[in-house]
């Protein structure tokens, strides 16, 4: 565990993103931040694609979806944590801040010498339920550390294949929403996604993966990262009241799988001891795979140790 340190950088200006004008945060295109300049276990790891067998793999335990209404109420918690007692705290109450790098969202984190935390957002929803087996078959073989956010609809699409992942200790699995929703009390919108657009609608995106993320991994999740990595600063406490840390990044690698491999070795090779890059994992067909493949080794090559969150 490292002490986690804000960044006290602004990020440069994002880009507008491919699915601009979406306007319903359930139909997003599914993809975070666009352009800026911003101990395995014993024996070798399954690689992703020899996983898929429920029978086989996970015959012991059960992947059982939910879907949550978007203005549900959500219930108690086990560990005592009441979301609508939660959300009605912040009724009424109007935000004056909104970004990717507001105070109370991790960007850096302390380092313990050349240190550097790879995360991996999968967004889910229509044409994003696809995963790069050959970034993530890399990683396991590697044996890399990373922090995946995995999307609710995401998770849905193939259960078993989250649970593999999971089981990976090389793997922190953290909450990336339930719709994939710019997190806001008042609808703000990121890229053309519409935001959540009440303290309920904001406590139920975290929410209703938070719980669903404990059904997969058997604990609750740590990290939270927003899709479109949007906040206002009310979101960003309804997160932390919930019990999670919300994450944003200081190195877009990847632009929402945008960007080339050649521009992704060019993001990855700004990296300092602390930082936290953000990239996408599904987008099979996405310069994402042979980008991160050339810049990873090189920075392990420079002295370059990865950690999860």
């Amino acid at each position: 565990m490292f002490d986690r340190v804000l960044s006290r950088r602004g990020l440069l200006a994002a880009g507008a993103m491919a699915a601009a004008g979406l306007a319903a945060c359930a139909e997003a295109w599914g993809s975070s931040p666009t352009s800026a300049t911003l101990p395995a276990a014993t024996g070798q790891p399954l690689p992703v694609t020899a996983a898929r067998d429920p029978a086989a793999i996970f015959a012991a335990r059960t992947n059982t979806a939910a879907a949550v209404p978007v203005d549900a109420p959500a219930a108690q918690s086990a560990s005592g944590t009441q979301p609508a007692a939660v959300a009605a705290a912040h009724h009424g109450q109007r935000p004056t801040k909104w970004g990717m790098a507001l105070p109370g969202i991790i960007t850096t984190f302390a380092p313990a010498g050349k240190q550097m935390a790879l995360t991996f957002d999968a967004c889910g929803g229509p044409g994003n339920d696809e995963m790069n087996e050959v970034l993530m078959n890399f990683l396991i073989s590697q044996r890399i550390p990373a922090t995946l956010f995995l999307n609710e609809r995401w998770i849905d699409a193939d259960p078993a294949r989250a649970e593999s992942l999971a089981n990976n200790p090389l793997f922190e699995i953290g909450n990336h929403g339930t719709r994939h929703c710019p997190l806001s009390v008042t609808g703000r919108s990121a890229y053309g996604i519409a935001g959540t657009s009440s303290p309920q609608q904001a406590v139920d995106e975290v929410w209703g993966n938070h719980e669903r993320l404990i059904r997969l991994t058997g604990r609750a999740p740590r990290f939270f990262r927003t899709g479109t990595a949007h906040y206002d600063e009310i979101a960003v406490e309804i997160v932390h009241e919930l019990g999670e840390t919300p994450v944003g990044f200081s190195i877009n690698a990847d632009a929402g799988a945008t960007f080339s491999s050649a521009r992704i070795q060019h993001e990855m090779a700004t990296a300092v001891p602390g930082a936290i890059s953000i990239a996408h994992m599904h987008r099979p067909k996405s310069g994402t795979a042979p980008g991160m493949m050339a810049a990873i080794p090189r920075l392990r090559s420079a002295g370059y140790e990865f950690v999860r969150l």
